[in-house]
């Protein structure tokens, strides 16, 4: 171990307990008005990696000279946080949101219970399983507007909203291992262990579904005294409607995004297409979400410089333990690394038994709801929902404690 790992593991550590009292900045705000903007900014939950991964380059610098800082800071690889971002804007945008919208409008009345109701257990269940096709950023996109309404509202209980962005997290996380694309933690290793969709439906993907629609029906049942209708528009202008045609090209960039995921370039030139589509036919659109996406991105991008410096004491943990302890040992470590981040360590061990790299992958992906960091997905639910919270801030306790039994849950159906 030398210096710089020293340094990198620390600078980790305090960027976690920065997480950790995030909510904390948000009281001084209140009580140093004249620092207010201040601890704002080091209040925000999506700022903290961020602003970390800066002082991980300038102490780097200090230790190792200003070119190695930059040629490590260079070397790092930012496509998923560049595509979390556009695949958030892009799922968001006015015409995607209300074809999805419509569509799960017509399901729940096919459902035998309330309408808010039913569509607050499909937001739950059926969106965090689309994610297997659209990716689990996208799912958690939509999932978070739709519940937005329903849910995170002022008038609903604190513990039940922890309990509903809990569940959500955990069931987006699971939710995306019926393919072998749409997580990034099985994206880590679906290359190295050769494992495909199939493979991932047949071993994992009923053990999720399962999981997720029982966990989105008990909180479902928990919410269901407290739900009403979304308040309507009462400012007497009618919207447009989207006519097909803006609809069905919208959707046609979010598979194309979702398709070129792994090619920065291309999607980023989409992007370019899809802002200009949207300048054009103005009309039809609400203010696009950038300033969450951009959040979100500089979130995950401070994660994979910070986390660089992590695999000498993460992946010796990781090849030292048994198939059971490794379960276990991947799911608490998931809550403060990245779930992605431990199963691209775990590619890297050689000698892995089919059975260790069930456990590590069953481990990373029922842990994905515990913190904000443990899954990509999650500091986008953050950032679309926290209005909804006290303070306008989510707790890490809260989102522990609305995690833990979802999580039991998940980890139940892993281990039978």
């Amino acid at each position: 171990m030398d210096s710089m790992q020293l340094a990198g593991a620390i600078i980790f550590a305090i960027a976690l307990l920065h997480t950790f009292a995030a909510k904390s900045f948000e009281v001084l705000a209140r009580r140093h008005p004249r620092h207010a903007g201040l601890f704002h900014l080091l209040g925000e939950v999506e700022v903290v990696f961020g602003f970390w991964a800066f002082v991980l380059v300038a102490v780097m610098a200090l230790l190792t000279g200003g070119k190695t800082a930059i040629d490590y800071a260079e070397s790092r690889h930012y496509t998923e946080p560049l595509f979390v971002f556009v695949v958030m804007v892009v799922a968001a945008s006015k015409p995607v949101l209300d074809t999805i919208r419509r569509l799960l409008g017509l399901l729940a009345r096919l459902l035998p219970v309330r309408t808010e109701l039913a569509l607050v257990w499909l937001c739950l269940a059926v969106v965090p399983l689309c994610g297997s096709l659209v990716t689990e950023p996208a799912a958690m996109t939509l999932a978070a507007l739709m519940l937005a309404p329903l849910v995170f509202r002022e008038n609903m209980p604190e513990w039940l909203k922890y309990g509903a962005l809990g569940v959500l997290f955990v069931n987006v996380s699971i939710g995306g291992t019926l393919t072998a694309y749409a997580a990034p933690p099985v994206l880590m290793v679906a290359g190295p262990w050769q494992w495909d969709s199939a493979f991932m439906a047949a071993t994992f993907g009923w053990k999720a579904a399962l999981a997720v629609a029982f966990n989105a029906g008990v909180i479902s049942f928990m919410l269901r005294r407290h739900l009403s209708p979304p308040a309507a528009n009462d400012d007497g202008v009618a919207a447009p409607s989207i006519p097909l045609p803006v609809a069905l090209i919208h959707i046609g960039f979010l598979a194309a995004v979702v398709l070129l995921a792994h090619h920065p370039v291309l999607f980023l030139g989409l992007f370019l297409l899809f802002l200009g589509f949207t300048q054009a036919y103005q009309r039809y659109q609400d203010p696009l979400i950038l300033k969450e996406g951009l959040l979100v991105g500089f979130f995950l991008a401070g994660l994979v410089v910070l986390g660089g410096l992590q695999q000498w004491w993460l992946q010796p943990i990781v090849a030292s333990l048994g198939p059971t302890a490794l379960f276990f040992g991947a799911l608490g470590l998931t809550a403060v690394t990245d779930n992605a981040a431990l199963t691209y360590l775990g590619s890297l061990i050689n000698g892995l038994g089919d059975h260790e790299k069930y456990m590590l992958m069953a481990g990373a992906v029922a842990g994905g709801g515990l913190t904000v960091i443990a899954n990509a997905p999650n500091p986008a639910g953050v950032a679309l929902l926290r209005r909804g919270f006290k303070d306008e801030s989510v707790g890490v306790g809260g989102l522990l404690l609305g995690a833990t039994l979802p999580t039991c849950m998940a980890a139940l159906m892993f281990l039978i």
